[in-house]
């Protein structure tokens, strides 16, 4: 049996493409916000019913949003990003929980970089996909899962964008 990916979506799919330009239009805080409201609504309930005594995950959200808030500096933030980052890592054998916890530390993480906020619907997608199909499916499958989940994202990020955003963030994708 192959291990799964750690990612799906399609860099050169137009549901990924509509939304990375979606995500220039933006800036750095809409996004970060975006990211982090739908990886908590979305995502952590995926990690959490896998992992429920573990917090990093959460942590790493209110680390984000505290930073937004100007209550903590990047580098205490870091941390906890990074933390959940090392939860993903310790959920190998819950391919669905992993890509969970990628997810949010990719939304956390879009405080301090914009183009983390694709890294957010890549695993995202992963999750959602493992939680409802496993780790075996038809690549069709995935590639169904991927495109919903890129039309809900940039749905929920039309829903927060400001219109004619005068300070969009710095984009270069190094995909």
């Amino acid at each position: 049996m192959s291990k799964p990916r750690k990612m799906l979506c399609d860099l050169e799919a137009p549901y990924t493409q509509s939304l990375m330009r979606l995500i220039e239009t933006q800036s750095k805080a809409t996004l970060a916000n975006w990211a982090l409201d739908y990886a908590e609504r979305h995502y952590l309930p995926i990690y959490a019913a896998h992992f429920p005594h573990d917090s990093r995950p959460v942590a790493a959200i209110k680390a984000a949003r505290d930073w937004l808030e100007g209550k903590l500096k990047l580098p205490a933030a870091k941390v906890h990003i990074l933390a959940a980052h090392a939860a993903a890592r310790e959920a190998e054998d819950v391919p669905q929980a992993q890509a969970a916890a990628r997810a949010i530390a990719q939304a956390a993480s879009t405080i301090h970089s914009a183009t983390h906020a694709l890294g957010l619907a890549f695993y995202g997608a992963a999750a959602l996909a493992y939680e409802t199909y496993g780790t075996q499916a038809d690549p069709a499958i995935y590639e169904q899962v991927s495109a919903e989940e890129c039309a809900r994202l940039e749905s929920a990020l039309r829903a927060a964008a400001v219109p004619d955003e005068p300070n969009p963030a710095r984009v270069n994708w190094h995909c």
